[in-house]
């Protein structure tokens, strides 16, 4: 899932960037560069996006850029595009319960080779969403 959220930026005495997600409340961020500020607020956003969607909440909704005002002549707004799948793939940790059924002898002969099965699912369901 890509998501793109408008994003304020501002440029400190020090020219170093502080950064704002309006859509995400308290998400905030810091750069030493613009490029690292970008960096950092595509980080810091996904991060806010992960949480809420580990949480089962749906990632807020974008409001269009024209619609976000700077009230600063130091700011200004530009775009942040978030690859969620990308990031929860590399940072998700919330494990989430599911329940199966598998016939009895399957289930016999993989307890008996140690099979995990956990391990198992996780890796089908990779290959079955990723490889392409």
């Amino acid at each position: 899932m890509k998501l793109v959220y408008p994003a304020i930026f501002y440029e400190n005495e020090d020219k170093s960037y502080t950064v704002t997600i309006p859509d995400l409340p308290g998400c905030v961020t810091e750069g030493k560069t613009f490029a690292e500020a970008l960096e950092m607020a595509v980080d810091a956003a996904s991060g806010w996006v992960l949480t809420e969607l580990e949480d089962g909440n749906n990632a807020p909704a974008a409001s269009d850029i024209k619609s976000v005002k700077t009230t600063d002549q130091n700011e200004f707004v530009n775009l942040v595009v978030l690859d969620m799948d990308s990031y929860a793939e590399k940072y998700g940790s919330r494990a989430v319960r599911k329940n199966c059924t598998i016939p009895a002898w399957l289930n016999t002969k993989a307890e008996a080779a140690n099979i995990n099965f956990s391990a198992v699912l996780q890796e089908a369901l990779q290959e079955k969403l990723f490889a392409q």
